[in-house]
Protein backbone atom coordinates (compact mmCIF):
# COMPACT_ATOMS: atom_id res chain seq x y z
CA UNK A 1 0.00 0.00 0.00
CA UNK A 2 1.23 3.29 -1.05
CA UNK A 3 2.25 5.72 2.01
CA UNK A 4 1.28 8.97 -0.25
CA UNK A 5 -1.81 8.16 -1.17
CA UNK A 6 -3.74 11.35 -1.06
CA UNK A 7 -3.02 15.09 -1.02
CA UNK A 8 -1.53 16.01 2.03
CA UNK A 9 -0.74 19.14 3.80
CA UNK A 10 2.40 20.39 6.13
CA UNK A 11 4.05 23.07 7.26
CA UNK A 12 6.51 24.33 9.11
CA UNK A 13 8.67 27.84 10.71
CA UNK A 14 11.80 28.14 12.20
CA UNK A 15 13.07 31.23 14.03
CA UNK A 16 15.22 32.05 16.59
CA UNK A 17 17.09 35.09 17.85
CA UNK A 18 18.78 37.83 15.93
CA UNK A 19 23.09 36.72 16.07
CA UNK A 20 25.39 38.29 18.80
CA UNK A 21 23.22 37.81 21.63
CA UNK A 22 20.04 39.64 20.42
CA UNK A 23 17.27 39.05 22.24
CA UNK A 24 14.68 40.26 19.37
CA UNK A 25 13.17 37.29 17.05
CA UNK A 26 15.28 37.34 13.56
CA UNK A 27 12.06 38.61 11.81
CA UNK A 28 14.22 39.11 8.61
CA UNK A 29 15.24 35.43 8.17
CA UNK A 30 12.37 33.64 9.44
CA UNK A 31 11.39 30.91 7.13
CA UNK A 32 7.86 29.50 6.63
CA UNK A 33 7.00 26.39 4.51
CA UNK A 34 3.54 25.49 3.67
CA UNK A 35 3.04 22.23 1.50
CA UNK A 36 1.07 20.02 -0.04
CA UNK A 37 2.17 16.72 -2.05
CA UNK A 38 0.33 14.21 -3.35
CA UNK A 39 0.28 10.99 -6.34
CA UNK A 40 0.15 11.32 -10.20
CA UNK A 41 -3.43 12.04 -10.95
CA UNK A 42 -4.75 13.96 -7.32
CA UNK A 43 -5.14 17.58 -7.05
CA UNK A 44 -1.60 18.30 -6.12
CA UNK A 45 -0.42 17.23 -9.46
CA UNK A 46 -2.89 19.20 -10.68
CA UNK A 47 -1.65 22.32 -8.09
CA UNK A 48 1.89 22.00 -9.47
CA UNK A 49 1.20 22.27 -13.12
CA UNK A 50 -0.34 25.63 -12.22
CA UNK A 51 2.12 26.88 -10.24
CA UNK A 52 5.07 26.28 -12.76
CA UNK A 53 3.12 27.82 -15.60
CA UNK A 54 1.21 30.74 -13.95
CA UNK A 55 3.61 33.36 -13.42
CA UNK A 56 3.29 36.84 -13.08
CA UNK A 57 5.36 39.91 -11.73
CA UNK A 58 6.66 39.54 -8.61
CA UNK A 59 5.61 36.07 -8.09
CA UNK A 60 7.39 33.00 -9.61
CA UNK A 61 6.97 29.31 -9.85
CA UNK A 62 10.11 27.70 -10.27
CA UNK A 63 11.43 23.78 -9.63
CA UNK A 64 13.15 22.80 -6.83
CA UNK A 65 16.96 21.96 -8.03
CA UNK A 66 19.64 20.02 -5.69
CA UNK A 67 22.32 21.45 -8.65
CA UNK A 68 22.00 22.80 -12.41
CA UNK A 69 20.70 20.09 -14.87
CA UNK A 70 19.79 18.26 -11.11
CA UNK A 71 16.09 18.44 -10.27
CA UNK A 72 15.14 16.47 -6.96
CA UNK A 73 12.49 13.64 -6.71
CA UNK A 74 9.86 14.22 -6.13
CA UNK A 75 9.01 16.77 -8.42
CA UNK A 76 8.79 20.05 -6.40
CA UNK A 77 7.64 23.21 -7.47
CA UNK A 78 8.75 26.49 -4.81
CA UNK A 79 6.36 29.85 -5.06
CA UNK A 80 7.23 32.60 -3.04
CA UNK A 81 4.43 34.25 -0.48
CA UNK A 82 6.36 37.52 -0.35
CA UNK A 83 6.35 39.67 -3.73
CA UNK A 84 9.98 39.95 -5.15
CA UNK A 85 10.62 43.71 -5.92
CA UNK A 86 14.39 43.01 -6.22
CA UNK A 87 17.36 41.11 -7.38
CA UNK A 88 18.67 40.38 -4.14
CA UNK A 89 15.26 39.25 -3.16
CA UNK A 90 15.18 36.69 -6.45
CA UNK A 91 18.33 35.90 -6.05
CA UNK A 92 17.63 34.64 -2.32
CA UNK A 93 14.91 32.35 -3.91
CA UNK A 94 16.84 31.07 -6.95
CA UNK A 95 19.87 30.16 -4.06
CA UNK A 96 20.06 29.58 -0.68
CA UNK A 97 16.14 28.75 -0.24
CA UNK A 98 15.88 26.82 -3.14
CA UNK A 99 18.91 24.76 -2.64
CA UNK A 100 17.81 24.15 1.15
CA UNK A 101 14.61 22.73 0.35
CA UNK A 102 16.15 20.80 -2.28
CA UNK A 103 18.10 19.06 0.15
CA UNK A 104 15.31 18.77 2.48
CA UNK A 105 13.63 17.22 -0.25
CA UNK A 106 16.14 14.64 -1.05
CA UNK A 107 17.32 13.70 2.69
CA UNK A 108 13.52 12.65 3.49
CA UNK A 109 13.88 10.22 0.21
CA UNK A 110 17.28 9.07 1.47
CA UNK A 111 16.08 8.54 5.02
CA UNK A 112 12.63 6.93 3.70
CA UNK A 113 10.10 9.23 4.97
CA UNK A 114 9.02 9.48 1.34
CA UNK A 115 9.46 5.93 -0.10
CA UNK A 116 12.20 6.20 -2.97
CA UNK A 117 9.61 3.44 -5.35
CA UNK A 118 7.09 6.30 -5.11
CA UNK A 119 9.16 9.39 -5.62
CA UNK A 120 9.04 9.54 -9.42
CA UNK A 121 5.30 9.70 -9.16
CA UNK A 122 4.59 12.62 -6.44
CA UNK A 123 4.20 16.05 -6.68
CA UNK A 124 4.83 18.10 -4.24
CA UNK A 125 4.26 22.39 -3.75
CA UNK A 126 5.96 24.43 -1.34
CA UNK A 127 5.21 28.13 -0.30
CA UNK A 128 8.48 30.27 0.24
CA UNK A 129 8.56 33.18 3.12
CA UNK A 130 11.43 35.37 2.54
CA UNK A 131 10.98 39.13 3.96
CA UNK A 132 12.31 41.86 2.12
CA UNK A 133 14.49 42.29 4.16
CA UNK A 134 16.19 39.30 4.63
CA UNK A 135 20.28 39.76 5.11
CA UNK A 136 21.39 36.67 6.03
CA UNK A 137 22.08 33.70 3.37
CA UNK A 138 23.39 30.67 5.43
CA UNK A 139 20.05 31.27 7.59
CA UNK A 140 17.65 31.14 4.86
CA UNK A 141 19.50 28.01 3.32
CA UNK A 142 19.88 25.92 6.97
CA UNK A 143 16.10 27.15 7.82
CA UNK A 144 14.09 26.72 5.18
CA UNK A 145 15.66 23.30 4.83
CA UNK A 146 14.54 22.67 8.28
CA UNK A 147 10.99 23.81 8.28
CA UNK A 148 10.59 21.79 4.74
CA UNK A 149 11.74 18.82 6.42
CA UNK A 150 9.43 19.37 9.03
CA UNK A 151 6.63 20.37 6.81
CA UNK A 152 7.24 16.74 5.10
CA UNK A 153 7.44 14.49 7.89
CA UNK A 154 4.61 16.00 9.51
CA UNK A 155 2.58 15.74 6.63
CA UNK A 156 3.58 12.06 5.56
CA UNK A 157 2.49 11.35 9.41
CA UNK A 158 -0.67 12.94 8.80
CA UNK A 159 0.37 15.48 12.00
CA UNK A 160 -0.94 16.65 14.11
CA UNK A 161 -4.59 15.19 14.83
CA UNK A 162 -7.42 17.00 15.15
CA UNK A 163 -8.01 15.04 18.85
CA UNK A 164 -4.46 16.21 19.82
CA UNK A 165 -5.14 19.80 19.16
CA UNK A 166 -8.54 19.89 20.97
CA UNK A 167 -6.00 18.83 24.05
CA UNK A 168 -3.79 21.59 23.62
CA UNK A 169 -4.67 24.58 21.01
CA UNK A 170 -6.02 26.90 23.71
CA UNK A 171 -3.05 26.61 26.00
CA UNK A 172 -0.71 27.54 22.95
CA UNK A 173 1.27 29.96 22.15
CA UNK A 174 1.84 31.92 18.89
CA UNK A 175 5.66 33.94 18.50
CA UNK A 176 3.86 36.66 16.64
CA UNK A 177 0.73 36.96 17.45
CA UNK A 178 -0.96 40.27 18.91
CA UNK A 179 0.11 41.60 22.69
CA UNK A 180 -0.63 44.75 24.94
CA UNK A 181 2.67 45.04 26.27
CA UNK A 182 6.47 44.60 24.82
CA UNK A 183 7.59 41.85 27.60
CA UNK A 184 4.71 39.64 27.70
CA UNK A 185 5.27 39.64 24.05
CA UNK A 186 8.68 38.45 24.63
CA UNK A 187 7.82 36.08 26.98
CA UNK A 188 4.88 34.76 24.70
CA UNK A 189 7.14 34.49 21.76
CA UNK A 190 9.79 32.45 23.76
CA UNK A 191 7.11 30.00 25.23
CA UNK A 192 6.02 29.27 22.07
CA UNK A 193 9.55 28.98 20.58
CA UNK A 194 10.02 26.50 23.09
CA UNK A 195 6.64 24.66 22.61
CA UNK A 196 7.71 24.51 18.78
CA UNK A 197 11.11 22.52 19.39
CA UNK A 198 8.98 20.87 21.40
CA UNK A 199 6.26 19.57 19.46
CA UNK A 200 8.35 19.07 17.00
CA UNK A 201 10.48 15.65 16.69
CA UNK A 202 12.13 16.81 13.05
CA UNK A 203 14.60 19.66 13.97
CA UNK A 204 17.62 18.91 12.49
CA UNK A 205 21.32 20.57 13.13
CA UNK A 206 22.51 22.53 10.28
CA UNK A 207 25.05 21.47 8.25
CA UNK A 208 28.00 23.22 9.15
CA UNK A 209 29.44 23.27 5.11
CA UNK A 210 27.84 23.03 2.01
CA UNK A 211 29.00 21.60 -1.11
CA UNK A 212 27.38 24.11 -3.41
CA UNK A 213 30.77 25.86 -4.43
CA UNK A 214 31.40 22.69 -6.01
CA UNK A 215 27.94 22.76 -7.94
CA UNK A 216 29.47 23.68 -11.19
CA UNK A 217 31.74 21.42 -11.23
CA UNK A 218 29.78 18.57 -10.87
CA UNK A 219 27.55 20.05 -13.60
CA UNK A 220 30.54 19.42 -16.26
CA UNK A 221 31.16 16.29 -15.32
CA UNK A 222 27.26 15.20 -15.24
CA UNK A 223 27.12 17.13 -19.21
CA UNK A 224 29.39 15.87 -21.73
CA UNK A 225 27.96 19.42 -23.97
CA UNK A 226 29.10 21.79 -21.29
CA UNK A 227 32.49 22.83 -22.64
CA UNK A 228 35.81 22.69 -19.89
CA UNK A 229 38.31 25.07 -19.91
CA UNK A 230 41.60 24.60 -22.18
Amino acid sequence: MAVIDRVLVGEGLVIENRPNGSDSLDLKNVAHIDLIMGPRGSAAEDAFCRTLTDQKEGVNGLLAIIAPNMMVKPNTVMFNKVTLRNTKQSLQMFGPAQRGISMAVMDCVADGTIPVEEADDIFICIGVFIDQTADMDDRIQDWNYEATKIAIKSAVAREPKAADLLKVYKDSSHPFAAKNKEDRNRRVADTAISQMRHRNPFNVTPRATDPADVAVSEMRERNPLTPSKG
